[in-house]
C-alpha cells in the first residue's frame, strides 16, 4: 500500500516537473523576446543615428562595426527566443518530432538512424507523446555518446491494444546489473515512463548492443 502511494507519488512530481519545465522554457523565451531584444533593436537603431549624424569616416567604420555585433547579436536572440517558446511537442505529431529527431543524428554522419512506423497519425497527449520523445532523445544521446554504434533503429507501432516503441543500437553494449546502480540516463528514461504508466524493458549485451522497448496501454 505505501509502495503504491510512493510511487503514485514520484509519478505526481515528475509530470509536475514536466510542465513547470515547458513553462520556464517559454517564460525565458518571452523574456528574452520582450526585454533584451527590445533593447538591442533600440541600441541598433542608436548606433544607425550616430552612424548618420556622424561626419568622420574612420568613426563611422567604428560604429557600422558595433551595429553589425549588436544586428548579429539580435538575430541569434531572436532565433533562441522562438525555440524555447515554440511549442513544437505540442505541435507537431511524434511521427514527426522523432523523424525530426532521425534527420539531426544522420546530418551528424556518426551513424545511419532509420524510422520505421505502422501508422502516421498515431494520436497521443501531450505527455505521453513529451515523455518518448525525451525517452527516444536520451537514448540516442547515450548511443552517440558511449556505444560506438553504427545504427540506431527505431520502431513505433500502435493498434487498439497499445502504442509500442522499440529502439535499439548495434554498439559495444553494457553490462545491465553493472551499469542499473549508476546509469543517470537509464534511471532517467525509467522515471519517464513511469509516468505514463508505460511497461519499461531494456535489454544490452556486451558487443551485442542495446535494445529498448516501451509499451503503453492505448486507452
Amino acid at each position: 500500500m505505501l509502495q503504491n502511494q510512493y510511487e503514485e507519488h514520484q509519478k505526481e512530481l515528475l509530470s509536475n516537473q514536466i510542465e513547470i519545465q515547458k513553462q520556464t522554457m517559454q517564460d525565458i523565451g518571452r523574456e528574452i523576446h520582450d526585454n533584451i531584444g527590445q533593447k538591442l533593436t533600440l541600441a541598433s537603431l542608436y548606433s544607425q543615428q550616430l552612424a548618420y549624424e556622424n561626419k568622420a569616416p574612420h568613426i563611422n567604420e567604428k560604429i557600422d562595426s558595433i551595429s553589425e555585433i549588436i544586428n548579429q547579436s539580435l538575430t541569434e536572440l531572436r532565433a533562441l527566443s522562438k525555440s524555447l517558446t515554440d511549442d513544437t511537442i505540442n505541435s507537431k505529431n511524434i511521427i514527426d518530432l522523432i523523424q525530426q529527431e532521425v534527420d539531426k543524428i544522420n546530418e551528424l554522419k556518426k551513424c545511419v538512424a532509420s524510422f520505421t512506423y505502422n501508422e502516421k497519425n498515431i494520436k497521443l497527449d501531450y505527455q505521453v507523446k513529451s515523455v518518448l520523445y525525451r525517452i527516444i532523445q536520451e537514448f540516442i544521446q547515450n548511443s552517440l555518446k558511449h556505444s560506438g554504434c553504427k545504427n540506431i533503429l527505431i520502431n513505433l507501432e500502435s493498434n487498439h491494444n497499445q502504442v509500442k516503441l522499440k529502439v535499439e543500437d548495434d554498439g559495444i553494449g553494457f553490462d545491465i546489473n553493472t551499469i542499473r546502480s549508476k546509469g543517470i540516463g537509464l534511471k532517467n528514461m525509467k522515471k519517464r515512463a513511469k509516468i505514463i504508466h508505460a511497461d519499461f524493458k531494456i535489454e544490452s549485451r556486451i558487443n551485442k548492443g542495446t535494445q529498448l522497448i516501451i509499451s503503453i496501454p492505448n486507452e
